[in-house]
């Protein structure tokens, strides 16, 4: 398993952006498949985006199409979420995931998560 370390929440208002990053350890990297969740209080956590291993393959939740960008570096070992066009419902924890399986939306088949990192957005 990898070790995950989210960073860049914070309070943003209606329409603005925020970048969030997650940092994983390891050698092994680009074997994994990342994804982002978030979850709100008294809610399931939902799938946000998930991209491929290489990068070559994106997955995003109808919700987010169109304003948020998921990408990585692996030389970095860094996965980003970058969220353009903020709404008030975007506000949540969100959550870094790591699968040695392919991209799913299914919650159960990630193995490694980050502690989550708040974004709150102002209307």
């Amino acid at each position: 398993q990898v070790q995950l370390v989210e960073s860049g929440g914070g309070l943003v208002q209606a329409g603005g952006s925020l970048r969030l990053s997650c940092a994983a350890s390891g050698r092994t990297f680009s074997s994994y498949a990342m994804g982002w969740f978030r979850q709100t209080p008294g809610k399931e956590r939902e799938f946000v985006a998930a991209i491929s291993g290489r990068g070559g393959s994106r997955y995003y939740a109808d919700a987010v199409k169109g304003r948020f960008t998921i990408s990585r570096d692996n030389a970095k070992n860094t996965v980003y979420l970058q969220m353009n066009s903020l709404k008030p419902e975007d506000t949540a924890v969100y959550y870094c995931a790591a699968t040695l399986g392919g991209a799913t939306m299914r919650e159960d088949r990630w193995g490694s998560w980050g502690q989550g990192t708040q974004v709150t957005v102002s209307s």
